[in-house]
């Protein structure tokens, strides 16, 4: 009788190791995808802006320093792979972003250009694609480590080397402003 109640037992804590492990390897995926997610709408937004840049370029000759600034940020977004590189890379096109958007506020004819237009168009709902993107990621993230850290998952996620992720945060007080992508709208 004693040996089929500690059968039990064990049987029962094989169960429990399975379900918590299974559950960590579900919450690093969805890490993982969140992350992804983020990813897919930051490369689209570095795609848009070398259309955004020459479009711009012809009414803003003086604003040269800002166009390489970009150009070398994009470069440096494809050799980049951590969270804490590329939201650095961010907040550096966010600050580049907002440069460009104050200045064109004194060119009335490229607010009128309809290729302008149409590309803010795109770079304000990718702005929004990626705020969203972010806030799901860190809700991810911190839910996948708080499982990392309460017990009894947090053995199970030592036993197996489950490591802790980053948030995907700013680094600085101007990073922390919205990017406005607002050229001036037709209302």
């Amino acid at each position: 009788m004693i040996i089929w109640i500690l059968l039990a037992i064990v049987v029962i804590l094989v169960i429990a190791i399975i379900g918590m492990y299974n559950g960590l390897v579900q919450s690093k995926v969805k890490v993982d995808n969140a992350w992804s997610q983020i990813d897919v709408q930051l490369q689209r937004r570095f795609d848009l802006i070398p259309n955004f840049v020459e479009t711009v370029k012809g009414y803003m000759n003086h604003e040269k320093e800002t166009f390489e600034k970009i150009a070398a940020l994009r470069t440096s977004w494809a050799n980049t792979q951590s969270v804490s590189g590329k939201a650095d890379l961010d907040n550096q096109l966010s600050t580049a972003l907002k440069t460009i958007m104050a200045v064109s506020e004194n060119y009335p004819e490229l607010k009128a250009n309809q290729n302008f237009s149409d590309l803010s168009e795109e770079l304000r709902n990718t702005e929004n694609k990626i705020s969203f993107s972010r806030q799901f990621y860190n809700d991810t993230v911190t839910m996948y480590n708080t499982k990392l850290q309460v017990f009894p998952s947090n053995i199970i996620a030592s036993m197996f080397n489950f490591q802790a992720r980053d948030l995907f945060k700013t680094e600085n007080d101007e990073a922390r402003k919205n990017v406005k992508v607002d050229f001036g709208s037709n209302s």
